[in-house]
C-alpha cells in the first residue's frame, strides 16, 4: 500500500488536488548542513584568507567562517570516511580524499563536484605545489606528483607526472619550498627524502636519517632548501643545505639524447604528457654524490625534556613567522620558535589525542582537531583566547526538538549532555552537563526559553535559556529510568514515562511538586505527546495500547487505543485533530483521538529497506522483519509524515493518500554498518567472514594486535563500525526545513529556492516585461500580484520595493487575501537576507493591521508562515537589542567619566547645573535608549 504507485505519483507532478503544495514543498527538500558533528577525522585547512577553516565530518566537509560566525556543510559525500583534503593556493580548488582512495574534484566556488578519480590504494595525505602547478599524493610508500587540474584544458582533470620511490615503509607527511622546485616527504620508516620537482641535476633525491620513529611532519624553511623533521617519538631534527633553491640546475640533455628527447617533447604536445619514474637510493653511491645538493643536521632537539613521554601526534609550522606548533597524545600543544626552538606557550586543550593542527596564513589563529572527542578548536596564541570551541556528542544522539520560533534546537546524547544549537550558524552555543547518564528526551515549552529533558538517570530536568542554568529538577518517589517526556501547552505541566515501572509521572513546573502518578500500563512507556490544542496525553506502550489522559479530569483514562503490536512511537497533528502511532510490526496506524476510531494505517515494512551488518548470519530481506519505524513527526501543515528508524532511509508519507511520496537517504558512507543489502562476497573466504578480523589493526588510530606474552596495551579498546540509524525526527514549526538525529549527526534537509520554480495560477499574459511596464506605470498592486503569479523572487521583490513607503497602506488595503499569504512568506524569507529592515517592517505592520481579522480565521494553515515570519523579525530584534544596550552604556559611561574627571565643557545658556544633567539624559535618551525603544515598538506591533 506504502509504494509509490504511478497514478497517483502522476496526479503529485500534475498538480491534482491537494497533492500540489505538499509534492512542490517536500520535492524541493534537499540536504542543506550537518550539525552536531564538528570533526572526526582527517587534516584540517584554512581558506587563504584565513578566516575559515575546512573540517573533515564523516563523509562530508564542513566549513566553519570564524569572521561570520557560520558553519556550512558541502552539498557532497565521498564513498567512506574522509582521509585528507588538498586545498588549491587560491582557494578555489579542494581534493578530498576517503579511506578508499576515492578523490573528488570539489570547486569551493560553486559548491560542486567537478571530478571523481580512482588513486588505486589508500592515500595519506595530498598537498598542491604553491604556485598551483602540481599537486603530490602519498600513497603506501610512494609519492605520486599530478598536473593540477583547470591549468591546461584537456579531457582528464588528473594527469600523473612523475612516480617516486625511495622509502621502504607508507608515507606520511609532504611540504614543498616557496618556488614549487622541491618537496620533501616524511615515511614511517623513519626517514625524510627530497624529490626535485623538476630534472635537477644537482639534486633528484636525497635521503635523511637521524630519527628513532616514524616522521610525524618535516617542513622547508622560507625560500631556502634548509629543513625541519619531526617524529613520534617528540625528536625535532633541523637540517641545512649547501645550495641555494637558485643553485638547482636543470639538467641539460646532450648528444643522440637531446635529437630524442626533442622528439619526445613534439610528440607530447600532441599525445601528452607521460609519466616518468625516479627511484631513489637511500645509500647512493660515491661518484653519484660528486656535485650534488649536501645536507647536514645543524642540531637535534626533545620535546620530553620533563620526563613527560608522550607521541607527538601533529604539527604544523608558519615560514613567515617560524612558528612550529606540536600536539601530542596527551591533549597538549607546544609553541616554539624556530631555529633557536623558544617556547612560546604550551597549554592543555583536550583528554584526548591530538590529530591534526593548521595555521591559517597570518600566524594569528590555529585550529586543532581532536577526534577521539571529536573536537575543533581555533585558538589565538598572542591573546590567548578560543576563536572557535565546539564539540560534538561524544556517543550518538538520541533526541532533539525545535523551537517554537524554529530558530534553536536542542539535542541529547547517549553521553548526558544537551546541547542546543543556533539553526542560522550552525554553531553550539550552551551545553548542559547536569545529567549523569544518557538523555531520552528533549522538548521545548511553548514560550521558547525553557527545555525539558529526561534521562535514565532517573531525574527529569528544566533549563533556562535566558540564565543558561538548571532552575528545576524533577524526580519520582522511586527511583527508576525515564525514557520519554512531555511537556503541554501552557508549559505548566511537565510529564515523563518510566521504563520499569510502567507508570507517568506529573509534575508542576512552578512548583516542582509530583502532582499525580498515572498507573494502566502493562509494559514499558515508549512515548508521550499532548495534544497541543487541549490537556489531553497520549502514552503508547509495549503492552500494545495508546491510552489518552484527560489532565484535567482528574487524570482519568480517557480512551484506550488498542493495537496490534507494541507502540514504538506517537505523535498529535499540530491542528490536534490526529494521532498517528509507529507499532513494531512497521505499521503506521492513524486514529481519530476524540471517537477512538482508526481512520488509516501505512504499511512500512518495505519502504525502511534496511542494510545487512557485516556480522548478521541473514540476509537484509528477512532481518527487516524485525525492524520497524521508531521516530514519527507530522509536517507543519499536518498533511504529510516523517517516518525513521533502523535504516539509512527517511519516508514521508502522505497521511490522506496513505502512499509513500518521498524517501530521503540519510547517508551513503560505506564506513558505517548496515549500509549495504548485499554482503561484498570478496570478504566471504572458505575460513569465513574476513570482517570479524580487524582491518585496521596496527595502524595509527587501529587497534594494536596483542602477541602472546606481551602485557602491554589496552586489552578493552575494540574497533567497531556503528550502524547507520535515525533516532529522531522533527519538522521546523516554519514549515521550511525538518531535522533527524542519525549516526552521522544532526541532520538538516531544507528547501532549495535558488533551483525552485513554481508558479502560481499563471497565464501567458503574464511575463517579467508585464511586470516591468506596470511598474513604469505605477500600477503597483497589478505589478506585485502579477510578480507573486510568476512566483520568482527576485522579481516579487523588484516589485515590492518600488512601492513607496507612503503607498504601502494603499496598495496593502487593495491586495486579495489569496495573495496575502504569499507577500508575508515572501516578507519572512526577505528578512534574512535583506537591509532594508524597516521597510519590510512596514508592510508586515500593514498587512497584519488590514487583514489581521481575515487571517485569523485560517490561523491553523497559516501557522507555519507566522512563526516563520516571527524567527526572522525576533532574530533582528535580538542583533538590535543587543547593539542599542551597548551602545546605551557606552555613552552612560563617557558621560560618567567627563563627569568624574571634571572636563570643561562649551558655555551653553543653560541655567544650572541641573538643567544641564537633564538636558544630558535627554540628549542619551534620543541617541541611546530610544532608537531601542522605538525599534522593539515597531516589532512588537508587527
Amino acid at each position: 500500500m506504502p509504494s509509490l504507485c504511478p497514478d497517483a505519483a502522476l496526479s503529485a507532478f500534475l498538480g491534482v488536488g491537494c497533492f500540489l503544495c505538499v509534492e512542490t514543498i517536500l520535492f524541493s527538500l534537499q540536504f542543506s548542513n550537518l550539525l552536531g558533528t564538528v570533526y572526526r577525522r582527517g587534516n584540517l585547512n584554512f581558506t587563504c584568507d584565513g578566516n575559515s577553516v575546512i573540517s573533515p565530518v564523516g563523509n562530508r566537509v564542513t566549513v566553519f567562517d570564524l569572521k561570520n560566525n557560520k558553519s556550512d556543510t558541502l552539498p557532497l559525500a565521498t564513498r567512506y570516511n574522509v582521509k585528507c583534503v588538498g586545498l588549491s593556493p587560491d582557494g578555489r580548488l579542494a581534493i578530498i580524499v576517503d579511506e578508499g582512495g576515492d578523490a573528488l574534484l570539489v570547486s569551493l566556488v560553486c559548491r560542486s563536484v567537478l571530478h571523481h578519480f580512482h588513486f588505486k590504494g589508500s592515500v595519506h595525505s595530498v598537498s598542491f605545489s604553491p604556485d598551483g602547478r602540481k599537486f603530490v599524493v602519498t600513497k603506501g610508500n610512494i609519492a605520486q606528483m599530478y598536473h593540477a587540474p583547470g591549468k591546461k584544458r584537456e579531457f582528464n582533470a588528473f594527469v600523473l607526472d612523475k612516480t617516486y620511490f625511495g622509502p621502504y615503509d607508507e608515507t606520511t607527511c609532504i611540504d614543498w619550498t616557496d618556488d614549487s622546485r622541491c618537496f620533501v616527504v616524511g615515511s614511517k620508516d623513519m626517514s625524510t627524502w627530497v624529490f626535485g620537482a623538476e630534472r635537477w641535476d644537482n639534486l633528484i633525491y636525497y635521503a635523511l636519517g637521524g630519527h628513532k620513529d616514524a616522521i610525524v611532519a618535516c617542513f622547508f624553511e622560507s625560500n631556502s632548501l634548509d629543513l625541519y623533521s619531526l617524529s613520534q617519538d617528540g625528536v625535532l631534527c633541523m637540517w641545512q643545505c649547501d645550495t641555494l633553491p637558485e643553485g638547482l640546475r636543470l639538467k641539460p640533455p646532450a648528444g643522440w639524447k637531446a635529437d630524442l628527447l626533442q622528439r619526445e617533447q613534439e610528440e607530447e604536445e600532441e599525445e601528452g604528457d607521460r609519466e616518468t619514474t625516479i627511484r631513489g637510493k637511500a645509500t647512493p653511491a660515491e661518484e653519484e654524490k660528486t656535485g650534488k645538493v649536501k645536507y647536514s643536521r645543524l642540531a637535534k632537539y626533545f620535546f620530553n625534556k620533563e620526563g613527560d613521554f608522550n607521541n607527538l601526534t601533529a604539527a604544523a609550522f608558519h615560514k613567515k613567522s617560524h612558528l612550529l606548533v606540536t600536539g601530542f597524545a596527551s591533549g597538549i600543544f607546544h609553541l616554539h620558535e624556530l631555529p633557536e626552538f623558544n617556547l612560546i606557550h604550551s597549554l592543555s586543550i583536550s583528554d584526548q589525542s591530538i590529530a591534526s593542527v593548521a595555521i591559517n596564513s597570518s600566524g594569528d589563529w590555529i585550529a586543532f582537531g581532536c577526534s577521539g572527542l571529536g573536537q575543533l578548536l581555533v585558538w589565538e596564541w598572542q591573546s590567548e583566547s578560543y576563536v572557535l570551541k565546539q564539540q560534538g556528542h561524544f556517543n550518538s544522539m538520541v533526541a532533539l526538538a525545535y523551537s517554537p520560533d524554529g530558530q534553536y534546537i536542542v539535542t541529547g546524547g547517549d553521553d548526558g549532555k544537551v546541547k542546543v544549537w543556533n539553526t542560522l550558524s550552525g554553531f553550539c552555543f550552551v551545553t548542559f552537563t547536569e545529567h549523569s547518564s544518557g538523555v531520552t528526551g528533549v522538548t521545548f515549552t511553548a514560550t521558547g526559553y525553557v527545555v525539558v529533558t529526561s534521562s535514565m538517570d532517573g531525574t527529569v530536568r528544566a533549563f533556562d535559556l535566558h540564565r543558561y542554568r538548571n532552575f528545576r529538577t524533577f524526580t519520582s518517589p522511586r527511583p527508576t529510568q525515564f525514557s520519554c517526556v512531555a511537556v503541554d501547552a501552557s508549559g505548566e505541566i511537565v510529564s515523563a514515562g518510566a521504563q520499569d515501572s510502567f507508570e507517568i509521572f506529573v509534575w508542576s513546573m512552578q512548583t516542582g511538586r509530583l502532582l499525580d502518578v498515572l498507573s494502566g500500563h502493562e509494559g514499558p512507556i515508549s512515548g508521550l505527546c499532548f495534544n497541543p490544542m487541549k490537556s489531553i496525553l497520549a502514552s503508547a506502550s509495549w503492552d500494545k495500547t495508546v491510552r489518552l489522559w484527560d489532565m484535567f479530569d482528574s487524570w482519568r483514562t480517557k480512551e484506550t487505543l488498542a493495537l496490534t503490536s507494541d507502540a514504538l512511537a506517537v505523535t498529535f497533528r499540530p491542528d490536534g485533530a490526529e494521532l498517528a502511532v509507529a507499532t513494531l510490526n512497521s505499521q503506521i496506524t492513524f486514529w481519530d483521538p476524540e471517537n477512538a476510531v482508526q481512520t488509516g494505517s501505512i504499511e512500512g515494512r518495505h519502504d525502511l529497506k534496511t542494510g545487512r551488518k557485516e556480522l548478521d548470519k541473514i540476509t537484509a530481506k528477512h532481518a527487516a522483519k524485525g525492524k520497524a519505524f521508531t521516530t514519527l513527526c507530522y509536517s507543519a501543515d499536518g498533511q504529510s509524515i516523517l517516518a525513521g528508524g533502523m535504516s539509512k532511509f527517511v519516508c514521508i508519507y502522505h497521511v490522506r493518500e496513505q502512499i509513500l511520496m518521498k524517501r530521503f537517504e540519510i547517508s551513503c558512507n560505506l564506513s558505517l554498518d548496515a549500509m549495504e543489502e548485499f554482503l561484498n562476497r570478496r570478504k566471504m573466504t572458505e575460513f569465513g567472514n574476513l570482517a570479524l578480523i580487524d582491518q585496521d589493526a596496527g595502524q595509527e588510530d587501529g587497534v594494536a594486535i596483542p602477541l602472546p606474552g606481551v602485557r602491554k596495551g589496552d586489552m578493552s579498546s575494540r574497533h567497531f563500525k556503528p550502524e547507520i540509524r535515525v533516532t529522531s525526527l522533527r519538522f521546523s514549526p516554519t514549515g521550511r526545513c525538518w531535522a533527524a538525529t542519525t549516526t552521522e549527526g544532526l541532520l538538516i534537509f531544507s528547501l532549495d529556492t535558488r533551483v525552485l520554480f513554481d508558479p502560481f495560477e499563471l497565464d501567458t499574459s503574464i511575463t517579467p516585461g508585464r511586470v516591468r511596464e506596470a511598474l513604469r506605470q505605477q500600477d503597483f498592486t497589478r505589478a506585485i500580484l502579477m510578480a507573486l503569479r510568476l512566483n520568482e523572487s527576485k522579481l516579487v521583490q523588484e516589485a515590492l520595493e518600488a512601492v513607496p513607503s507612503g503607498e504601502i497602506e494603499v496598495v496593502t488595503s487593495s491586495l486579495p487575501e489569496l495573495y496575502v499569504e504569499k507577500v508575508l512568506e515572501f516578507l519572512a524569507s526577505s528578512f534574512e537576507v535583506s537591509r532594508h529592515l524597516e521597510f519590510y517592517l512596514l508592510w508586515t505592520h500593514r498587512l497584519l493591521m488590514l487583514h489581521g481579522q481575515k487571517l485569523k480565521s485560517r490561523a491553523g494553515t497559516l501557522l507555519p508562515v507566522i512563526q516563520f515570519l516571527q524567527k526572522s523579525i525576533q532574530r533582528h530584534l535580538d542583533d538590535l537589542s543587543k547593539l542599542c544596550s551597548w551602545n546605551r552604556y557606552n555613552m552612560q559611561y563617557a558621560l560618567a567619566v567627563s563627569k568624574q574627571r571634571g572636563t570643561k565643557r562649551s558655555l551653553d545658556p543653560l541655567g544650572s547645573e541641573e538643567e544641564a544633567e537633564a538636558s544630558e539624559d535627554d540628549s542619551l535618551h534620543l541617541l541611546g535608549g530610544g532608537g531601542r525603544d522605538s525599534e522593539e515598538g515597531m516589532l512588537a506591533e508587527s
